[in-house]
């Protein structure tokens, strides 16, 4: 009940800021045709040592070979693994940021004919450590570096963090349309400032069903392969790892695979042969990803469908390898059964990645969390034990089963099933500390994580975070932990005498440092106290705070740790929310709601008789913005058409909001045919 679903992806959020520079930047750096980019995928090759090294300094030279067809302009690009720094460079012009490195020629030796080297060399600075750098890639693609492969395990560590491209390429409306779920069209400026936010590889989701001919040939569609390999080629050329699929194929046509064996086998084939010979060439850096979220419909239960996906695994890996080329050791993604994490999918795909005797391919699965807290049903509003329970053992599971048996996992989309309405669903707090414990979790076992966005995250167009908080928490997740809370909220009822309020801490291995008060420091002592990880704030600095005690956010505090990003806490005034009766239909019901300051958390729907009313009737708890939805900016709690097509005619409902301030209120809801009828009373 609590797994992973299929959902719908419609969200069309648009968010806005542009790091121009970055594109100006790797303008300045480099011009390659796409030809000459081409090219260069046929292989290159990189020595580096270090020639000497002292304290905090050391010397280094590079080696670079080129094995595809000649190149004029060239650029080497690595990410130090220790903080080192270079200094002083000859032979090559060299830019950083952020650990990343660029070295470009120096015009005199811009040009590297088929199986020529050019060498160069700099003075860098280190402190803690001198580690060589994993990887290199020449013009956008990754070079063997020392002469030696980049391993599975490797390559995939490389490639984190990623981000998915979703709803764009993996459209289901015409012939290529990527814009059909909202998103405009992929452009080079969207990769640049996508790599600017430090992501190191680019899920591409790719449906191909609208794009293909009819059988026996199913002749995918050359504009948009084109198309298709256009973007590739950009994030190649931008030292991105790319990861191509068939994606929402998998509810569109595989699925029927049980009762449509044959013909299903034949189409999957196709089209992975003819994807196949069109990336032949194309360098290492791009991995295939056999098909998504694996599904079927009409099967005799689960021992077919795991018998299904592996047939389909086996088929892509067949195909694949049997192309040639470069695909004879390309990267290949698998999937459990519907990417589950749960072991009865995972020990299938290990079994048949062992058998396989294939060193170059990876294990992949979702993960969008426990299923009351992801789409805030039953109760589910806090990230509580039993959420971070679930978050450990999904981790425990895939890195037990397979990276501790050698196979690297992708977890190739993650995220909150609530996004796909809006980040609203879970409340603020609770989602940064889902987030700040699944970074922690991925990098502790050695996996691999993809953000899926839809849109509703990155905006494609001004570059700008739907919700910059939440993505500075990931972001930070990706390299070391913060400290958190219990609740970001501090409640002080207006009718009341604000007293002081103790706040549990999760340090997460932090240590706490200091409370701001936007640039003023708060004095410990005064303005709060400090004993183990309670946090104590005074009140009579809450109520300096609290100024004249409007309703709502007073005062924004913020608790610094000794790493990570810092935790807010709002401090708000708020009196018990008041409902007011109301009339409306089924398709439009809302009760007039002043919520005083206070915020929605869940609600409860009940019969007279005591059992459970509405969707989701297992639970009294409904879904949030499925069933209800509050509207602070127009004064009203919205009870969905959703909601009312699984109550019972003429049955009155007795409705318990519960408020994050510990409030709850209760309401009653009548429905006879379409008209509802609310009351307080």
């Amino acid at each position: 009940m609590f797994g992973l679903r299929r959902r719908t992806r419609p969200a069309r959020h648009r968010i806005g800021v542009v790091a121009a520079g970055v594109a100006a930047l790797t303008a300045s750096l480099i011009t390659v045709t796409a030809n000459e980019a081409v090219a260069a995928e046929a292989g290159c090759t990189v020595a580096y040592s270090v020639t000497g090294q002292w304290s905090g300094g050391f010397n280094a030279d590079v080696a670079v070979t080129n094995h595809g067809a000649a190149v004029d302009g060239w650029r080497l690009s690595w990410e130090w693994p220790s903080g080192q720094q270079v200094r002083n460079a000859w032979n090559a012009k060299v830019t950083e940021s952020d650990n990343q490195v660029t070295a470009a020629d120096a015009s005199y030796n811009a040009k590297i004919t088929t199986n020529s080297t050019v060498k160069f060399g700099f003075i860098g600075t280190w402190e803690e450590a001198n580690t060589a750098p994993l990887s290199f890639s020449l013009n956008g693609v990754t070079c063997v570096h020392g002469g030696k492969q980049l391993s599975a395990m490797e390559h995939t560590a490389a490639m984190q963090p990623g981000w998915n491209l979703g709803n764009t390429l993996d459209s289901v409306g015409m012939p290529g349309d990527e814009t059909s779920w909202g998103n405009p069209r992929i452009t080079e400026a969207l990769l640049d400032n996508v790599k600017a936010q430090g992501f190191k590889s680019v899920r591409l989701p790719v449906t191909w069903t609208a794009r293909v001919g009819p059988g026996p040939d199913y002749t995918i569609d050359a504009a948009y392969l084109n198309r298709v390999k256009e973007v590739v080629r950009w994030a190649l050329a931008r030292d991105l790892y790319v990861m191509i699929n068939l994606h929402h194929d998998s509810w569109q046509w595989t699925w029927k695979m049980p009762t449509e064996h044959d013909q299903v086998l034949n189409q999957f084939n196709s089209i992975w042969t003819q994807l196949a010979g069109a990336f032949t060439e194309f360098g290492p850096k791009l991995t295939f990803e056999s098909w998504n979220e694996p599904q079927f419909t009409g099967s005799t239960g689960k021992p077919q469908e795991i018998e299904l996906n592996a047939e389909l695994n086996a088929s892509f890996h067949d195909i694949v390898r049997r192309s040639g080329g470069n695909n004879a050791k390309r990267l290949l993604v698998l999937p459990t059964l519907h990417t589950s994490s749960e072991q009865v999918y995972v020990d299938p795909l290990v079994e048949q990645i062992r058998g396989f005797n294939d060193p170059n391919l990876i294990a992949t699965v979702h993960y969008y969390g426990y299923w009351p807290f992801s789409v805030n049903v039953a109760g589910g509003t806090r990230f509580d034990a039993g959420v971070q329970k679930d978050v450990t053992d999904t981790f425990d599971r895939v890195h037990t089963s397979f990276v501790a048996r050698g196979i690297p996992v992708i977890i190739g989309e993650y995220g909150l099933l609530g996004f796909d309405r809006h980040t609203g669903t879970i409340e603020q707090g609770e989602k940064l500390k889902f987030f700040e414990y699944f970074g922690y979790q991925a990098r502790s076992k050695k996996v691999t994580t993809m953000l899926w966005d839809n849109g509703q995250h990155f905006n494609r167009t001004s570059f700008q975070w739907n919700d910059p908080e939440l993505f500075a928490q990931i972001k930070s997740s990706w390299k070391t932990r913060s400290g958190t809370a219990y609740t970001d909220q501090v409640f002080n009822a207006k009718s009341s005498p604000i007293t002081a309020k103790t706040i549990a801490l999760n340090l997460n291995g932090t240590s706490f440092t200091d409370l701001y008060h936007g640039n003023t420091k708060l004095v410990r002592g005064r303005d709060y106290t400090l004993e183990g990880d309670q946090l104590t704030l005074t009140a009579s600095a809450l109520t300096r705070l609290s100024g004249s005690r409007d309703y709502g956010t007073n005062a924004v505090l913020t608790a610094r740790f000794s790493q990570g990003v810092p935790w807010k806490f709002y401090v708000i005034t708020y009196d018990t929310p008041v409902l007011s009766d109301a009339t409306g239909t089924t398709d439009s019901f809302a009760i007039p709601t002043a919520f005083r300051g206070d915020q929605l958390a869940t609600m409860e729907a009940k019969y007279d008789d005591g059992t459970n009313a509405g969707p989701h009737d297992w639970t009294s708890f409904k879904e949030f913005d499925r069933s209800f939805a509050p509207n602070y900016t127009d004064g009203r709690t919205t009870l969905t058409a959703e909601f009312f097509g699984a109550v019972k005619d003429d049955q009155r409902v007795t409705l318990t909001f519960h408020y994050w301030s510990g409030e709850k209120v209760t309401y009653y809801v009548t429905k006879s045919g379409t008209s509802v009828t609310g009351t307080t009373a």
